[in-house]
């Protein structure tokens, strides 16, 4: 197999020259096999993670050791991260957290990931080693976990929620039985995991294409009423998908019925203040008007008493949550009037943060804020270029 050309960037081809051995691993793999964009880049060597962090910055990477404990440093060369991490063994795990040692053995690195699709490597010469078959179950849109589906499991529960992620993204209408009979045996450990994690990996289901499918499977298994039991239907996110909603806040809002007490769930599930704000804002439809009114003003006093500082769309959006609640009001004349549908997408990520060397920590979400501040400001028009380059005078600001 030729080398993809993903792998072809100075990035990777000065890890695979610093590192010897080493290979890209995890996603990049799958979804340059499935043809998808590859976003994040992770690599992996068998070597102990000061090695690696010698060798890299000896290289020409700037090296940010942002999981030292785990064998994990960032790599960053011309302000593109890449992941690179040790290969492992676990001697203990609880659960969630797992003990490790550094490894030189790739087949037993593959063996501790979740998926097969997701155990997959290729090495400077292109060459896929997949030691179990994640090419095969790639490409029959087939999530198996690696092995023991009940040991990966007890190893970490929140394999169980990244099951339906990976579900909702890779898997066909028939998911592995094998798996579906561990997640649903495994259903009492999710109360060990943290909320934040039930919430990030809530978020990311939601970004998938069309969740209804997992999430209908989730309510079969018992896993969404365990971590979140205000959850509607899934046919509640109809509206969203016809009409082209991807904001994931938005999708989790109409996902939710009417009377759900949404400031103690942002509270259960610890959101962000801005989350915890629009959360609320999107379940004002007291404030809503009804789906007979035509009048401008009123739409105009709607617009002005609705929106959000943090989001340009919040009438529109108001107005998307109430029809999800009440299905049997025809809201559409009036969606049509207020230009539904996602707004621009705010174009930086921590990892830009981290490119610039900022480290992990709360520092990261304060750039952010500030950035998305004068992003909304200035119309939300600045593109990744212009936004990095504010960010960037925004770090400076604060090392002065």
């Amino acid at each position: 197999m030729s080398l993809p050309d993903y792998l072809r960037a100075e990035g990777p081809r000065r890890v695979f020259a610093a590192l010897a051995d080493s290979r890209a691993v995890g996603g990049c793999v799958r979804d340059g096999l499935a043809g998808l964009p590859v976003r994040d880049l992770d690599m992996a060597a068998p070597y102990p993670p000061e090695v690696l962090s010698e060798r890299l910055k000896a290289a020409g990477f700037r090296v940010f050791e942002t999981g030292l404990s785990h064998g994990t440093v960032t790599a960053v060369l011309g302000g593109v991260p890449i992941e690179v991490t040790s290969l492992r063994r676990d001697l203990v795990t609880d659960g969630r957290h797992a003990e490790v040692e550094w490894s030189t053995d790739w087949r037993e690195d593959a063996e501790r990931r979740d998926f097969t699709i997701n155990a997959m490597s290729m090495g400077a010469d292109g060459l896929l080693h997949d030691y179990f078959g994640g090419a095969a179950d790639l490409a029959a849109h087939r999530v198996r976990f690696v092995g023991d589906a009940a040991q990966r499991l007890r190893e970490d529960y929140l394999r169980a929620l990244r099951f339906f992620r990976f579900q909702a993204r890779y898997g066909g209408p028939e998911p592995d039985p094998t798996a579906v009979q561990a997640v649903r045996e495994a259903v009492p450990g999710l109360a060990r995991l943290s909320v934040e994690r039930v919430w990030s990996e809530l978020k990311r289901l939601m970004e998938a294409e069309d969740p209804r499918a997992a999430l209908r499977l989730m309510i079969g298994t018992g896993v969404l009423p365990a971590v979140l039991p205000e959850a509607g239907d899934p046919s509640r996110l109809d509206l969203a998908l016809a009409r082209g909603v991807t904001d994931v806040l938005l999708r989790f809002a109409m996902l939710l019925p009417a009377g759900v007490n949404v400031t103690a769930l942002a509270s259960r599930l610890k959101f962000s203040g801005e989350e915890a704000a629009r959360l609320r804002a999107l379940h004002a439809i007291a404030e809503a008007p009804g789906p007979e009114e035509r009048d401008p003003v009123i739409l105009r006093r709607f617009r002005a008493a609705a929106r959000l500082r943090s989001e340009a769309a919040l009438p529109a959006e108001i107005l998307l949550v109430a029809a999800a609640q009440h299905p049997e009001r025809d809201y559409g004349p009036l969606l049509d009037r207020l230009e539904p549908g996602p707004g621009p997408a705010f174009p930086v990520q921590g990892r830009d943060a981290i490119a610039l060397g900022v480290p992990h920590g709360p520092r990261i979400g304060q750039l952010l804020g500030q950035l998305r501040a004068w992003w909304l400001e200035s119309g939300a028009s600045a593109g990744h270029a212009a936004c990095l380059e504010k960010l960037r005078q925004l770090v400076e600001e604060g090392a002065s």
